[in-house]
């Protein structure tokens, strides 16, 4: 008697996988199932004869596939279907399994595809997300599957997931023991430095691209084809690029001079757009043929019905498009965007970023980066199972991604941490932040080693500074605060308008290509008869920081008498005017975009024109106490600096944009290098940020949050609730009574009613919450009943399950042991009764047994900080133990959405 209970113990025990078997009862006796490490040995004679590809029958595909097309699992779990097990008489007890291949055809498709299978897991995600599943059990959460599409992640469950395996690992004593903890404890930092690694290589292949693709507009380099002008004339006298023999324009390539003035060539002019135009053109119809189709759930409410037949939209998602760093956030949050972190969208990204840079449109690199260093951090940690199977974890290595794509972006490792802890990141523990410190720097060094632009530096306008500045330049830096944040704000507000009333409510949102060429045809127009717009957007940003003396090159930013000043500003202003309006219909567009290098070029811009307007009062009053107090009047040309200007103009427009802070100044100081211009810069920034602030209330990756109705809770922000609890609690929803028959029909049919993928269903004993199971896992362990186990759709389902029930047996420690006692027990029993009246099958290790629960009577902004602070995907509302309501996290965003859409109006 105790050999037969102890045996029904052990039929609970988790399997391979890490899911427990679903407990089958017939008639209230328990169902004998064979172990799969043994079921190998009792299949019958014609799978051997008829050649049967016996791998495929212990198969486990990944989850996510099944969850997002709706089609059935085959094979999922642990046992095979009926249909794979012989019905014959004869079976052979005690037949080996065969080695993989035994009696299949060699093909090189099949040697293809055993070399890619062990790969597999590092492209997509596969088995089980929960390893330790009864271990998970034990701690009352439940197991979960891998999260569906646009879902939000369970950080607590996470977070005891962790517990659960450091526990486990800290319990192996000796030497072994201590070593594993060693190896534990270096993964983190291995990851790390690989990511820093990789984005420096990706970001130094993009930098020389982008300087040879800029550079192609105008011509090639006759001796090198491959080499932009700055390396093909790098040898010459003075390093003269107008006298430089080898670089050869498209006008002398083809013998063709079509003056139009003394300045401009026609034919060059042609040349210049058609270059720009196939750059453009190839990046938007990359982005767009390689996008990806994201496929509803089951029980999303994406679905289209005809003649009775459900069929499921597929929505085109340009992944490669746009910033990023809108999404980045949203990720990090703790929703789930499949494909968003993936390998199609980084080699995507990273291949049109270069075309449309190169391409000379208003936008820039340095936000992508960040976009491109959070997927190869995605990438790579499933490398890792500790970082690849917790969704929680792997978060934080995505913030020491970010971190290093802005290091490489500005050369700014610590700005690069500064900026992941005040953007971007969610939850960001001490532990993460000097991981992100130590994977910016890794970053930085390797891009400094590879040096893409052969000039030592890590971007194109790192400047130094030698003079400092005088006091009564202080006012100058306020005015620039003020014009900083005003320009900043109004950008964010013309580029938000333009994306909903005219890109997405036009015909442009259905032909997205279109828009990228009449884009780049009007940005490279504008752009060719200004010779400041004609070059590149990180060169103009460059001159304009530059510091006049002599051995600089200016590119006829410089003024050394009054007369020069007024040409300068003019062709300055109308370089600002086009860049801002530009910036409004470029960003936004379908492709890789930033938002950083144009920020900085319109600040840039007004602020060299302010400086070389106070340094034409120098020119002009040199005798007035105000200069000659700090400046010596024989020296007026030194005097200001108009670079300083402009490096603070761009700090302070940025500021207005994107409404950084902290990150911003560190940033700016380590792109100078100048600790004495700090003060002004910090001063700049802060003033910029409150007048941006009282314009437009939000900054623009917050705008676009919004504006793609991303599901974002804001930890940071604090909101002033006027309902309670109760109001926002949704007690309409369905509930799992343990009390009712729960077939499996019924709980298809409430899963169909669900319009929410990322809700539930409340399990209650009467009216008292015992429980709580998502949608995820409801449809999972339904899809598993139904195609390993082939139940009938009558099958019961219990959902409470005694404690002594789910628990690990005592005494079988040894997972080893336990598997050949399992095997030796389950060999005598193999016969599965199928013709009983009544089955019942066991959900419990789906269901969460503690799920958090807050009194009706409790204050909403409390309910608020606990979604804030914990993470929470939903919040059950009691009373005195008595099940009320249930409040979701994206309810939650929905009325606190529309709450500020009426504080806004």
């Amino acid at each position: 008697m105790a050999s037969e209970n102890r045996r029904e113990e052990n039929l609970n025990k988790q399997n391979d996988d890490g899911i427990p078997k679903v407990n089958v009862t017939i008639n209230d006796e328990p169902i004998k199932r064979p172990h799969r490490r043994t079921l190998n040995r009792f299949l019958t004679l014609p799978d051997f004869e008829n050649g049967k590809d016996l791998d495929n029958i212990f198969e486990t595909p990944s989850e996510d596939t099944a969850l997002l097309s709706g089609e059935p699992f085959h094979n999922y779990g642990h046992l095979p279907t009926q249909s794979s097990l012989s019905e014959s008489n004869h079976s052979v007890s005690g037949v080996r399994r065969p080695r993989p291949g035994f009696n299949k055809r060699h093909t090189w498709a099949a040697s293809i595809k055993a070399i890619a299978d062990p790969v597999r897991r590092y492209t997509s995600r596969s088995g089980a997300y929960d390893d330790d599943g009864l271990a998970i059990v034990r701690e009352g959460g439940g197991i979960r599957v891998w999260y569906d599409d646009y879902t939000t992640i369970d950080w607590i469950h996470d977070y005891v997931k962790e517990r659960v395996r450091v526990r486990k690992l800290h319990s192996i004593r000796g030497a072994r023991g201590n070593f594993l903890r060693l190896c534990d404890s270096s993964e983190g930092w291995i990851l790390v430095f690989l990511i820093g690694v990789v984005t420096a290589c990706i970001a130094g292949a993009v930098d020389s691209a982008v300087e040879w693709g800029s550079d192609l507009k105008d011509g090639y380099c006759s001796s090198h084809i491959f080499d932009n002008k700055h390396f093909c004339c790098k040898y010459t006298k003075g390093n003269d690029s107008e006298n430089c023999n080898d670089w050869v324009n498209w006008s002398e390539a083809f013998d063709v001079h079509m003056m139009y003035n003394k300045d401009i060539n026609l034919f060059d002019y042609f040349a210049y757009v058609f270059v720009a135009f196939c750059f453009a053109a190839s990046a938007a119809l990359l982005v767009k043929y390689n996008s990806l189709y994201a496929s509803p759930s089951s029980k999303s409410s994406s679905k289209i019905t005809t003649n009775n037949h459900t069929y499921r939209k597929k929505e085109a998602k340009l992944y490669a498009a746009g910033s990023g760093i809108p999404e980045v956030k949203t990720i990090l949050s703790g929703f789930v965007i499949r494909g968003f972190l993936g390998i199609r969208t980084l080699w995507v990204k990273a291949l049109t970023l270069a075309m449309v840079v190169a391409a000379g449109m208003t936008l820039g690199k340095e936000g992508p980066f960040v976009h491109i260093a959070c997927c190869i951090g995605n990438i790579l940690s499933r490398l890792f199972t500790k970082y690849n199977k917790n969704e929680g974890k792997r978060r934080e290595i995505l913030s020491a991604s970010a971190a290093a794509g802005v290091s490489v972006a500005f050369a700014a490792p610590i700005g690069g941490v500064l900026f992941s802890l005040e953007e971007v990141s969610y939850y960001f523990p001490s532990k993460t932040l000097v991981r992100s410190f130590f994977c910016a720097i890794v970053a930085a060094v390797t891009l400094k080693l590879i040096n893409p632009f052969g000039s030592g530096k890590i971007v194109m306008f790192q400047v130094t500074y030698d003079n400092e500045w005088h006091v009564f330049e202080i006012i100058s830096f306020l005015i620039l605060g003020v014009l900083g944040g005003f320009l900043g704000a109004v950008l964010c507000e013309l580029i938000t308008m333009y994306t909903k009333y005219v890109r997405n409510r036009t015909w442009l949102k259905s032909y997205p290509v279109v828009e990228v060429i009449i884009v780049v045809i009007i940005t490279a127009t504008v752009n060719y008869v200004n010779k400041y717009t004609k070059m590149s957007n990180t060169d103009l940003v460059h001159f304009l920081f530059n510091e006049c003396t002599d051995e600089s090159l200016d590119a006829g930013l410089c003024a050394y008498e009054s007369k020069d000043i007024f040409g300068i500003v003019l062709l300055l202003c109308v370089a600002m005017v086009s860049k801002f309006l530009t910036c409004v219909i470029t960003f936004g567009i379908r492709v890789p975009a930033g938002i950083f290098i144009p920020s900085l070029l319109i600040g840039a811009c007004a602020g060299r024109m302010l400086g070389l307007f106070v340094q034409w009062l120098t020119f002009t009053y040199p005798e007035s106490p105000i200069f000659t107090s700090v400046c010596d009047p024989s020296k007026m040309n030194d005097c200001v600096n108009p670079g300083v200007y402009a490096m603070v103009g761009a700090a302070a427009c940025l500021a207005g944009v994107t409404r950084m802070t902290v990150s911003l100044t560190v940033i700016m100081f380590e792109l100078t290098g100048a600790l004495t211009y700090i003060l002004p810069i910090m001063t700049a920034i802060m003033i910029a940020k409150w007048v941006a602030d009282g314009i437009v209330k939000h900054g623009i990756y917050d705008l676009l949050i919004t504006l793609n109705d991303h599901p974002f809770l804001d930890s940071k922000a604090e909101y002033i609730t006027t309902a309670t609890t109760l109001d926002l609690c949704q007690n309409d929803t369905e509930v799992i009574d343990v009390n009712s028959r729960n077939t499996i029909n019924d709980l298809k049919i409430k899963l169909k009613r669900l319009s929410n993928s990322d809700s539930g269903f409340p399990i209650v004993d009467g009216p008292k919450l015992v429980g709580y199971i998502a949608a995820n896992e409801l449809e999972h362990a339904i899809k598993h009943v139904e195609d390993a186990e082939a139940l009938p759709g009558s099958t019961e389902c219990q959902f409470r399950k005694a404690e002594n029930e789910i628990t690990i047996p005592n005494g079988h420690e040894n997972e080893h042991e336990l598997e050949l006692e399992l095997e030796l027990e389950l060999e005598l029993e193999l016969e599965l009764e199928h013709e009983h009246e009544h089955i019942v099958t066991d959900f419990t290790a789906y269901t969460d047994q503690a799920p958090l629960t807050v009194s009706k009577n409790a204050s909403l902004e409390v309910v608020l900080e606990l979604f804030k602070k914990l993470g929470l995907r939903y919040i059950c509302v009691v009373n005195c133990g008595e099940y009320v309501g249930v409040i979701h996290k994206k309810q939650l965003l929905v009325y606190l959405r529309n709450l500020g859409n009426q504080n806004s109006s």
